[in-house]
């Protein structure tokens, strides 16, 4: 058995995070003496292996909590983490293979290519993206996001929109921005024409759909909630707001 401070010192992780992940429930100590010293053996240094691999794939204390509590088995795990991981590689080497190709323009003084760019979202990668999305709206939704003749740089620009949007309203939300604002209402009008002209016709009545959705979609919540906490709640009111003065 090991001790707080020895596993604190293998893992490289503080007495402070391992006090707080036993305070929440997410790894217990396998024993805790008379004296009140908490112990670890095997079993929990396994299970802080899986927790601190998906703290390295950005995953929330919480959804890491869920995954756990599934009781799934540690070979299943590790295999899931691998090829998270192995995406998540992919993807990084295609973004340092970007700015390695800049830097080698910038160096020269020559202009890069515009496609070249922005390398890091391509065709096949967001069809990949897609099929994953779809599988997960196919099973609670039954509906699927049409992926064939997709456009990488439609894509791309639909997701920086939205982005950028979010980002917005995430703002406006730390700022203490009412819904009421005409700047938020202006944020709204510019996102929803956007929609109109680039994606699908969309009311601001099929806009507030939307955003109640955001709220009550478990996966799409957490996103926005792990961005801002209680963007979701302010998202759905500032589009309520909106749709009453249209």
């Amino acid at each position: 058995m090991m001790t707080v401070k020895q596993v604190a010192d293998l893992t490289g992780i503080t007495i402070k995070t391992l006090y707080h992940y036993h305070k929440i429930g997410l790894l217990e100590p396998g024993e805790m003496t008379d004296a009140g010293y908490r112990l670890y053996g095997k079993k929990e240094l396994e299970k802080l292996q899986h927790i601190l691999f998906y703290r390295e794939l950005d995953f929330s204390l919480e959804a890491i909590q869920k995954i756990l509590y599934e009781k799934k088995s540690r070979h299943y795990m590790l295999v899931d983490q691998k090829k998270l991981i192995e995406d998540k590689k992919e993807r990084m080497n295609l973004i340092l293979s970007t700015i390695n190709e800049t830097i080698y323009f910038e160096e020269r003084g020559e202009v890069m290519n515009n496609q070249n760019m922005f390398k890091g979202l391509n065709q096949a990668q967001w069809k990949k993206q897609l099929k994953e999305q779809n599988a997960y709206l196919r099973e609670n939704y039954q509906y699927e996001i049409p992926v064939d003749n997709v456009e990488e740089e439609e894509l791309n620009e639909s997701a920086r929109e939205s982005k950028e949007f979010m980002d917005k309203m995430g703002f406006a939300l730390k700022k203490g921005w009412a819904v009421n604002d005409e700047r938020v209402k202006q944020l709204i009008s510019e996102h929803i024409s956007y929609i109109n002209d680039n994606i699908i016709k969309l009311d601001s009545q099929g806009f507030v759909e939307s955003t109640w959705f955001f709220i009550t979609d478990e996966f799409h919540k957490n996103m926005l909630e792990e961005q801002q906490t209680g963007l979701t709640y302010y998202l759905y009111a500032a589009s309520v707001n909106y749709a009453k003065q249209s």
